[in-house]
């Protein structure tokens, strides 16, 4: 990962008693949610970019996609 940086959070502290008693890391805790909810978005984009990508795509044949795939083998 590299470089690191310190991001806080503030919690009720009823919150931060609950972690405390079950033993749980909130740093461990924190850091795989945001890596979940950076992952989660990074896929809602890619769809995104896939939807605006799909007019253009569905007006390639299957047969052109494998004469496409048949000439770049050849060339090879």
């Amino acid at each position: 990962m590299g470089k690191y940086v310190t991001v806080s959070v503030k919690l009720p502290q009823e919150l931060k008693e609950k972690i405390e008693k079950l033993g749980i890391k909130p740093s461990k805790l924190l850091r795989k949610a945001i890596e979940e909810e950076l992952r989660r978005r990074e896929i809602e984009s890619i769809k995104g970019e896939i939807m605006k990508l799909k007019p253009a795509l569905d007006k390639i044949t299957i047969e052109r996609l494998i004469e496409s795939i048949r000439e770049d083998r050849e060339s090879r």
